[in-house]
């Protein structure tokens, strides 16, 4: 599942976005912006993988947006003008879509977009099987495979672990481990949770279980469970 967000100051034109999000399958919307300070924010607290945006924006147009970020989620341009183009593609824009956008070439460059995303997921999956963090002043290796869940704290996460009674505990956003994480190992469930999909022992309309822990499934999420379970929730 492509978790992405649209960004317009055009509201009939972000209507249209989200009415052509819902209708691909892979694409989870979690939030629509009125301009790019609003989807920074929420660049800063969820997990974004794709971002449909127009370039002509006040205050902070499309392009210098991307320029701002150290990192980038991938992004699809939808604009009215041809003109930025060039400009766009020199930024590793996944496509440019110009206005009025047909269904068809929309649901095409979302395709393209999927295809990138599944590729960068097998080659994190292949690389390496840990990840060092920093923890106690030091930085510690931990293993994929000995993480059973993370719990967020406001500005510090707690890593419970297969090998340890005693979590780990840091300085870092949710936003941050998440993106350390493996999207085909892990998977968050609620703004404060992401646990090992190999730890989960059951799930409910509304809980994830690892044992006889109950964590809590977001409402933002359920499309998260849904795509490991293959059902809607």
């Amino acid at each position: 599942m492509l978790r992405c967000i649209a960004v317009d100051d055009e509201p009939l034109a972000l209507q249209l976005l989200e009415d052509y999000i819902s209708k691909v399958p892979y694409l989870q919307l979690i939030a629509t912006c009125n301009d790019a300070f609003e989807a920074n924010k929420i660049l800063q607290e969820e997990q974004v993988d794709l971002v449909f945006i127009d370039i002509q924006m006040p205050g902070l147009t499309g392009i210098q947006f991307i320029k701002s970020l150290s990192q980038k989620p991938m992004f699809i341009l939808v604009t009215a003008y041809e003109k930025f183009a060039l400009e766009s593609y020199d930024l590793n824009v996944v496509d440019y879509l110009l206005k009025p956008v047909e269904l068809s070439r929309f649901i095409q460059a979302c395709n393209k977009a999927n295809d990138l995303f599944q590729l960068k997921n097998k080659q994190q999956a292949v690389s390496q099987d840990y990840f060092f963090l920093n923890a106690d002043y030091s930085l510690v290796k931990v293993m994929f495979s000995d993480i059973i869940w993370v719990e967020g704290l406001r500005d510090y996460i707690k890593i419970h672990l297969v090998a340890s009674a005693k979590p780990i505990i840091a300085r870092m956003s949710m936003k941050a481990i998440e993106d350390e994480l493996p999207g085909s190992k892990f998977i968050r469930i609620h703004k404060s949770y992401i646990v090992s999909i190999d730890h989960i022992t059951s799930i409910k309309k509304n809980s994830v279980f690892i044992r006889d822990l109950e964590l809590p499934v977001g409402e933002i999420y359920k499309e998260n469970i849904g795509s490991l379970t293959g059902r809607r929730h």
